[in-house]
C-alpha cells in the first residue's frame, strides 16, 4: 500500500456500496483514519467538527443531498477537498457539484483502481473526472460558443431539454436520463416552445442554433 492518505470519509447510503468502497480503499491505500456516513446530515454535524482531509461523496442521498453538503463544509473547510461519485451524468448536475466546490467528479461505472488512482491524485493537487464527464464539460462549452441569446434567455433546466432534444432524445429517455416525470418533460417543452414562440422541435432547435 503505496499511497497514504491521512484521513478520509465515505458518504453513500447504499450500505453494499458503502462497505464495498471502504474495504476496497483499506485493501489499497494507507489511509490513517476512515470514516463512513451513510446520510449528509450526520457527515455534516461530524465533519464540521473534526474535518478530513478527502471527503468522497454520493449525490442523491436521504434528505439532504451531497451537492448541498460538498457546498456548506466548502465554506467552512475550504482547504478540504471533496470528490463526488454518483450515477448522475447530466450536465447540470455535473456544473452544480463542481460549482459547490467539487474537485473530482466520477460516476461509479469507473473501475476500482481507477477510484484508488483519482483518490490519490486528488491528494497530491489534481482534479480527477471520468472521461465521460470531461467530453460532457467540453460539449456544454462548445455548445455555448455556437448558441445565440434565445438560448441565454431559457432557464439552465430548459436548456439542457434542448440539449437533449438535439440529440435525438424523445421525452421519455429525457426524463429516465434526469430523474423526472414525463409530464414534468412535457410542461418544460411547452414553455420552451412558448418563450421561444415555436411550434416544433426542430422549429426551436433552429432557432436557437443548435440545427
Amino acid at each position: 500500500m503505496v499511497k497514504k492518505i491521512n484521513s478520509l470519509a465515505i458518504i453513500e447510503d447504499d450500505e453494499k456500496v458503502r462497505h464495498y468502497l471502504a474495504e476496497l480503499i483499506q485493501l489499497q491505500m494507507d489511509v490513517k483514519e476512515l470514516r463512513v456516513f451513510g446520510e449528509a446530515e450526520s457527515a455534516l454535524k461530524e465533519l464540521t467538527a473534526e474535518p478530513v482531509d478527502i471527503a468522497l461523496f454520493d449525490i442523491n442521498l436521504p434528505g439532504m443531498n451531497g451537492i448541498d453538503c460538498i457546498q456548506r463544509l466548502k465554506m467552512l473547510h475550504p482547504r478540504m477537498q471533496m470528490m463526488v461519485l454518483t450515477v448522475y451524468d447530466n450536465t447540470d448536475t455535473i456544473f452544480n457539484a463542481l460549482k459547490a466546490g467539487a474537485t473530482s467528479y466520477l460516476l461509479k461505472s469507473t473501475a476500482p483502481e481507477k477510484i484508488i488512482e483519482a483518490i490519490a491524485d486528488v491528494n497530491h493537487g489534481g482534479s480527477p473526472i471520468s472521461s465521460q464527464i470531461a467530453r460532457k464539460v467540453i460539449e456544454a462549452f462548445t455548445r455555448k460558443e455556437k448558441i445565440n441569446d434565445y438560448f441565454q434567455e431559457l432557464s439552465r433546466r430548459e436548456q439542457e431539454m434542448l440539449e437533449y432534444l438535439s440529440k435525438g432524445y424523445r421525452y421519455k429517455e429525457i426524463a429516465d436520463k434526469l430523474f423526472i416525470s414525463i409530464e414534468t418533460v412535457r410542461t418544460h417543452i411547452r414553455n420552451i416552445y412558448e418563450k421561444l414562440q415555436v411550434n416544433s422541435r426542430a422549429e426551436a432547435l433552429k432557432k436557437i442554433g443548435l440545427l
